[in-house]
Parts: C-alpha cells; structure tokens; sequence
C-alpha cells in the first residue's frame, strides 16, 4: 500500500512491543456499544492511476475561473500573471526559505524583502513598510493597533464601506480591549463626509477608509483627512495596489498609514489564500510598525549587506514594548508581489490598471441600458461596481451559472439595505466580448 508504509512483520513487531495480538486489540477500551456494528461502504483501495483519474474527475465538477468568465470582485480579483513571474518564484531557493533569523545564511532572502518593501514604499509613496502580514484585513486591524499605540487613545472609527470582512477581523481583534470600534455611515456607496466630520473627536485614535471602497467607488479622501488631522488622529487607508497605476499614491492625499491585500499582485486565487498583507507608513510611524523591517548596510570591508533593522516582534523585545506577534511574514507571497511589480514596471502598471477602469466603464454603459438594471451609485468607481437588480438575486445568478458565468457577491447579505443588489468586477482578463456575452445573458433574465 502506497500510502501505509508498514509491512505486516512491522505490525506484528509493533503489536508485540505494545503487549497486544491483535489490531483489534488497540481499541479495547471503546464500548462495543459505541462501535459500529457494520463496516462503512468504503471502496476498495486504488492505484496511483486509478486515484488521480477520480480526483481529476471530482475537481471538475467544480466552476471555476479557468474554465468560466469571471466578474467576481469584493476583495480578491483575477489578474493576469505573467509567466516569467510564476518561473522566478518557484525556483528552489525562494521555494524553501523560511524566517531570517541567521542574516549571514539569509542575504538573498533578506535582499528580496528588502526590494519588496522599497517598492510598496514606491507605490504608495510612505518611507517605510513592513516585512509582510497575513493578509489585507490583518493588515487593517495591526493600523489600528500602532494608531492607539501611537496617539494613546483607543477609539477606532472605520467607514462601513470598507470591506465587511476587514471590518470584522478589526471587531475580532478588539475582543482584547485595546481598542474601541465606531462605523461611519455610508451614504450613496461612500463614507458619509458629514456624519463622520461629527463623529471624529478628540478621542479618535484613527479613521480607516478603503480606496476604492468594497463598492468599488472612490472615496473623497481629501475631505476626509482633513477632518481626522483637525482631531489629531491618524488617516489610515486601505488600497488596491493595481489602482495606483492610475489613482494617486495615497501620500499625495495624507494617508498616515496604508495596508492593502496584495493578491492582486502576481498570485492566484486559491480560493483563500495564502495571500499578502501589506503595511506602510510614513517615516515617523517606523517604530509602531509591527513585524520586522528589512534594511542595507555595509560590512567592515565595505560590502553591502542585508539586516533586519527592526523586529518589533515579543520573541525579540519585552512584551510589553512588542508592536504585535500576529505577523508572520508571508515571504514568499510577498516576493511574487516584488517579482509581478518588477516584471510589469511603472508604464505596465498604469496600462493594468487603465484597461480595468476602461473594461468597467464599458460594461457601466451597456449594462446601465438594460431595461430594469441600473448602478445606484453612479460613476465615481475603478474596476467595479454594484447593480441593482429588477429579479432576485438567485435568478440571475442561476441564470449566469447555466451559461458559465460567475459573478457577484451579492450585497444584502453584507449589507441590508442594499438587498437585491450585485457587485460586479471587471479587470484586463475581461475582453470586449466577454463582457458582451454577460449583457446577453442578463438581457435575458
């Protein structure tokens, strides 16, 4: 048996050392009334051949992007991922690192970081980032953290049109007291600018927005800091890194601190990860950024080298100085990021993140122009956008998958108000024509 290496003489064996004759003997101590009475229906055993046939059988019935259109959005997106990226990271050496801990024996790893990090520095236009969290929203919630850290207050408001899901990784870490959670309305698929001009105080350690916001509009985040800096908190924003090929860096606009979800640089969707939080700030905040920092240095013959410079981690300082501990780097995802971003280069940016906005605004006119659909929110958006739908939400969706289309998430589940309403992405995998066949089939419902 392929997958049970043991011979019957290493049971026997085994048997004798526990003073037992039988297999059957191991599981004595269960009540017979507690075992089953008859075997449970399980197939024989198959070979290598056999069993890989049936799996690929069973992964086939599922829809998935490779074999479907998608204009699935919300928070991960399908983007293409050059090959030459896909090569570089699954060279051995990358495969394998892990932490490091040694900088002597980690040079190559340390100087990937440290590449990662100055470009994410470049990008969003911050003097520092980190060496990586787990994901967007935990991203998200460690902001909020350094931002009371940082200010010594511990009220957290955050715009309801930040992804649901971010929003409650943030109620998830609050459970330990450090801080206090406040939701901004939203009005019109964006933050609320009077309503939250009232709700920032002098109490408020931070206000978090999302640019663009889980409903693919942007928000007016110049008004917004303005009303956070007059309160002396922290502006904190979460990005999606490909619309910074067209949007402004958000230190054009005063951002304090940025996180965003990374996936969208050069990994797959992997229904769920592993995926990449990024982190930033400006030069001030360094010492609230939790996990490690990567920097350059010179040895004493003049050679450059790669260090950690900071660990704001409990394994390395006091505890009660720690930044956080929830903040494995995710290296490796981190370094596709690096690779997709040196690979598509500045000017490759701006083309992705232009033909999105292009691909979206096409399919703004034609689906606004079917007869009971309309967007509520109007222009203002990048890639996506929500529709308002003339027949349940389980009517189109059925009425999509039958033609091998997927779409969505629904948002009254998300949000109630805004039941019967769907969220549709559109990215540079999505070509003219498929964006037709879409408005064919909703045309039809």
């Amino acid at each position: 048996m392929n997958y049970i290496p043991n011979t019957e003489s290493d049971r026997t064996n085994m048997l004798y050392s526990l003073g037992l004759k039988t297999t059957e003997d191991l599981f004595r101590d269960i009540p017979s009334s507690a075992k089953a009475k008859t075997n449970p229906d399980i197939p024989d055993a198959a070979d290598e051949i056999e069993l890989m046939k049936e799996l690929k059988d069973l992964s086939e019935k599922n829809i998935h992007c490779g074999r479907a259109l998608s204009f699935m959005g919300g928070g991960a997106y399908r983007h293409f991922i050059p090959s030459a990226v896909k090569h570089a990271v699954s060279r051995s050496e990358f495969l394998t690192a892990y932490t490091p801990y040694q900088a002597e024996m980690s040079q190559g790893l340390l100087q990937a970081i440290y590449e990662y990090q100055t470009m994410i520095c470049n990008l969003f236009g911050m003097g520092a980032a980190n060496a990586s969290h787990y994901d967007g929203g935990t991203a998200l919630a460690e902001a909020a953290v350094a931002s009371c850290n940082h200010t010594g207050r511990d009220r957290v408001l955050v715009s309801r049109s930040v992804n649901p899901a971010y929003r409650q990784v943030l109620k998830t870490y609050s459970l330990g007291g450090k801080y206090f959670i406040e939701e901004a309305p939203v009005s019109d698929g964006r933050t609320d600018l009077e309503q939250t001009k009232k709700l920032v105080t002098e109490k408020t350690a931070c206000f978090i927005v999302q640019m663009p916001n889980f409903f693919g509009n942007l928000e007016d985040v110049f008004e917004i800091e303005k009303a956070v800096h007059a309160k002396g908190g922290l502006f904190v924003v979460s990005v999606d890194p490909i619309s910074l090929g067209l949007l402004a860096k958000p230190a054009e606009y005063g951002a304090d601190i940025v996180t965003a979800e990374g996936q969208s640089l050069g990994s797959e969707l992997n229904f769920g990860g592993p995926y990449l939080g990024i982190f930033a700030a400006k030069n001030e905040f360094v010492r609230m950024i939790p996990g490690r920092i990567v920097g350059k240095t010179t040895d004493h013959d003049g050679n450059s080298g790669f260090v950690l410079t900071l660990q704001a981690r409990e394994q390395h300082i006091r505890r009660e100085k720690a930044s956080s501990n929830i903040c494995s780097n995710q290296a490796h995802v981190a370094l596709t990021a690096a690779a997709y971003l040196s690979y598509v280069g500045e000017k490759g940016l701006e083309t992705v993140a232009n033909t999105c906005r292009a691909a979206s605004a096409y399919a703004y006119s034609k689906i606004s122009s079917i007869k009971g659909f309309s967007v509520p929110f109007g222009t203002g958006f990048y890639k996506e956008f929500a529709v308002k739908l003339p027949v349940a939400e389980e009517k189109v969706k059925n009425a999509l998958l039958n033609n091998g289309i997927l779409a969505g998430p629904g948002l009254g589940r998300l949000y109630p108000e805004l039941k019967g309403h769907m969220l549709f992405c559109f990215t540079e995998m999505n070509t003219k024509n498929e964006i037709d066949r879409l408005i064919s089939v909703l045309s039809n419902v």
